[in-house]
């Protein structure tokens, strides 16, 4: 057996690309678009990180989805976590819990996907803004 990948369905596809691609920097692996089926499918992996996979389902008509938290989240690790969670916060996205700890942080996709952050070696010493900086909605 072997992990091919996760797949969440999104509501925006640009604006789940400037999410998972341009903000938390995954590379765009495949994209292919079925009209009989009126959807798109794009599959995203870390840099250097084929193997584990994030499929993004784009459904062509309308639909709500409505998420629990059973799914639970994504999780990536980062070189520096401080560095990760500043570029995501320059792409406008909100850290729901900041590295306080220099170790994990949280943020949610555009369609409310949990994403978690670890730092990957050690955790960093703590630093401001993130020592101080409170925690945004749920995660």
């Amino acid at each position: 057996m072997k992990y091919l990948h996760t797949m969440v369905r999104v509501t925006d596809l640009e604006a789940s690309l400037r999410f998972y691609r341009d903000a938390l920097g995954l590379e765009v692996i495949h994209q292919k678009e079925y009209p009989k089926g009126r959807f798109t499918l794009v599959y995203l992996a870390a840099a250097g990180d084929e193997e584990a996979q994030v499929e993004l389902t784009y459904n062509w008509d309308a639909e709500v989805y409505t998420g629990g938290r059973n799914f639970g989240h994504l999780a990536y690790r980062v070189d520096d976590i401080y560095a990760a969670c500043q570029r995501l916060m320059d792409h406008g996205v909100t850290i729901n819990r900041p590295p306080r700890d220099g170790h994990m942080a949280f943020v949610r996709s555009p369609d409310n996907i949990s994403i978690e952050l670890l730092q990957a070696s050690e955790p960093l010493a703590p630093a401001e803004p993130w020592l101080s900086m409170p925690n945004t909605g749920s995660w």
